[in-house]
């Protein structure tokens, strides 16, 4: 088997390409000499990234199709094995690559309820002089409550970066469509 063409045994047809890609989690490094990776869930509990098959890399070239025969979950973390890859240095080019599966796979939220990659790449504005903050690049598990990281960029107050926290005191309103979070937030902070 040709080392790149790690997705071979793999039955691929057009429609199975993921339509609206949502990026699950990423492998990060190789364990062992059999090909074993482990993977980094940006799912809820991590264990739960492996609810969502099929997946798919991110790679340069586009989306690969890649099936797993098997998986451990351990109290470092998830290790996982693809089929096809049994080779540490053939693993080892995988490795900070996405993986992505289709958003349609997502259970439904109740309303006013959303998962993390909607929020991300939204403009925050400040109810406290309608200023426009940034845009979230990111969200923080911290053990009270998630945190908004929000980068500065040409159309906001300034460049700065800030945290802030996702709760109801905060975070005043989300509208998806016009790709807004409304904050109240002191823009000075």
């Amino acid at each position: 088997m040709n080392p790149t063409d790690f997705v071979s045994a793999v039955t691929i047809s057009a429609g199975q390409i993921p339509v609206d890609p949502v990026v699950v989690g990423r492998i990060t490094a190789v364990h062992g000499i059999k090909g074993w990776v482990k993977v980094y869930s940006f799912t809820e509990h991590a264990e739960n990234i492996f609810r969502y098959p099929p997946w798919w890399l991110k790679a340069k070239e586009g989306l690969r199709l890649i099936e797993i025969d098997e998986y451990r979950v351990t109290s470092k973390g998830l290790l996982v094995h693809i089929v096809g890859i049994d080779d540490r240095d053939v693993a080892k080019k995988l490795c900070q690559q996405d993986i992505v599966v289709e958003r349609s796979q997502f259970p439904g939220l109740e309303q006013g309820e959303y998962y993390w990659h909607q929020l991300e790449g939204l403009r925050v504005i400040s109810r406290q002089g309608n200023v426009q903050l940034g845009v979230v690049t990111g969200i923080l598990e911290t053990g009270a409550n998630d945190v908004l990281e929000v980068k500065g960029d040409s159309e906001s107050l300034d460049r700065q970066e800030r945290l802030i926290p996702y709760t109801e005191q905060f975070v005043l309103s989300i509208n998806l469509d016009a790709r807004e979070i409304e904050v109240d937030w002191d823009p000075g902070f």
